[in-house]
């Protein structure tokens, strides 16, 4: 192979995350998939913490906001956000790796990190408060990517199928009298909705909260 990237080595560190988990990857493991020599691999990352940094840095860039942008604060919030939901539905190591990397020493998380406070701070919220923004938009982005694909993984379609099935009948099952709204809504409740839809209603669902804020200030 030519010669080797840092760049070359998160790739395949996240494609081998999303495959077979996070644990799996390791400096041996990349060496033998890169057909190099671990030694090779320390030039870049000196342990895997140095990865994972590396490999945050990487998901994160892919949705860093410029600097002059002058659009509305709500629409360069919106897509801080979507961006984070993205990274998190393409890669499904993201969140694990966020979680274990300490995210002040990864320069992508914060710029993004630090445009999310400015836009909070541009809306009228105080330091304390923006602070907390900042945070529940990003559980907030790790729940609306996680929560549909956790229910199904490991599942065939027919599998998917029958567990929707079933779902909506003991639904569809239960006394209208007491429960309309549930009976009324059984269909959507199980089968669930396309991943675009969940996405962009759970996005605006979330920064509309911010902007109804902001508007009371």
């Amino acid at each position: 192979m030519g010669k080797l990237t840092a760049e070359a080595i998160v790739e395949r560190a996240l494609e081998i995350g999303d495959a077979e988990g996070l644990d799996t990857v390791t400096i041996r493991r990349l060496a033998a998939d890169l057909g190099v020599t671990p030694m090779a691999l320390y030039w870049h990352f000196k342990n895997k913490d140095q990865l994972l940094i590396g490999m945050a840095d990487h998901l994160i860039l892919d949705f860093v906001v410029k600097g002059d942008d002058d659009r509305p604060w709500r629409d360069r919030l919106r897509e801080l956000v979507e961006g984070l939901v993205r990274v998190l539905r393409t890669h499904s190591c993201a969140r694990n790796v966020l979680e274990q990397v300490d995210k002040v020493a990864v320069p992508s998380f914060l710029a993004v990190w630090n445009e999310a406070l400015g836009l909070a701070r541009t809306a009228g919220f105080t330091m304390e408060e923006c602070c907390l923004i900042s945070n529940y938009l990003l559980q907030s982005a790790i729940s609306i990517a996680d929560a549909p694909v956790r229910r199904r993984r490991g599942r065939t379609p027919e599998e998917i199928t029958e567990m929707a099935r079933v779902k909506r009948l003991s639904l569809q099952s239960l006394p209208a009298e007491k429960y309309p709204n549930l009976v009324e809504m059984a269909g959507p409740m199980a089968e669930g909705m396309t991943v675009e839809f969940y996405d962009s209603f759970g996005v605006d669902l979330v920064v509309s909260g911010v902007e109804a804020l902001a508007a009371r200030r």
